[in-house]
């Protein structure tokens, strides 16, 4: 990081099962001036494997093993800096929404070194019938068969519930539970009003 980025980067955590909605959240707010949206699934998606962290990537993929969350977290900040340094994010007057990572305790752990957490949304799906039918949409408009059939679904589901437990915890004292089954701009509008009256963005703003 260079001497003219902050020592942490603030930033609102966006969590919420699989068809709830948070990246269109994401993308909404990130078109609203100040407000950064990372997602860390574009940067994967983008990553130059022929770069030496790329190349560790490969490396445990080829193995068939997991990556490490000290890996994963350094790649975010290598991501971030990067968009810091070409400007496409200015963290001395933008505040960074988080969709995708953290996704367990272990990288939030991690993650403190870098991020000031100001406040996560969980975005809830309480229905899960809706959900359901939500990711199986997404899945046939998107041509992915495979990833409609319930059995599927239900088990991301189950896996989306047992990753982020202890994640929700970790973070309770900065956790606000967001309604995902309403009409999305409702849901834009509820999250918009709580970053809008964060006393951290108030003072943020108020210096640039």
């Amino acid at each position: 990081m260079t001497s003219d980025h902050p020592d942490k980067y603030k930033a609102f955590i966006f969590v919420g099962a699989p068809g709830c909605g948070k990246g269109t959240q994401g993308k909404i707010l990130g078109s609203i001036p100040r407000i950064y949206h990372f997602a860390m699934g574009d940067a994967f998606r983008s990553m130059d494997t022929r770069t030496p962290i790329g190349q560790e990537f490969i490396a445990y993929s080829r193995r068939g093993e997991l990556v490490p969350d000290e890996l994963t977290v350094r790649y975010f900040k290598i991501q971030v800096d990067a968009r810091a340094n070409l400007h496409m994010f200015k963290p001395d007057i933008d505040i960074m929404i988080l969709d995708g990572i953290p996704r367990s305790v272990e990288q939030a752990k991690l993650l403190e070194e870098h991020v000031e957490v100001l406040q996560l949304f969980h975005l809830s799906c309480p229905n899960r019938e809706e959900l359901i039918t939500r990711i199986r949409k997404r899945a046939l408009k998107e041509g992915r068969m495979d990833d409609a059939i319930d059995d599927v679904i239900q088990k991301r589901i189950k896996t989306y519930e047992d990753e982020t437990k202890g994640l929700l915890d970790f973070y309770s004292d900065r956790r606000t539970d967001i309604n995902a089954n309403q009409f999305p701009l409702k849901v834009t509008h509820d999250i918009l009003g709580e970053i809008l009256n964060h006393p951290e963005w108030q003072e943020f703003v108020g210096e640039v």
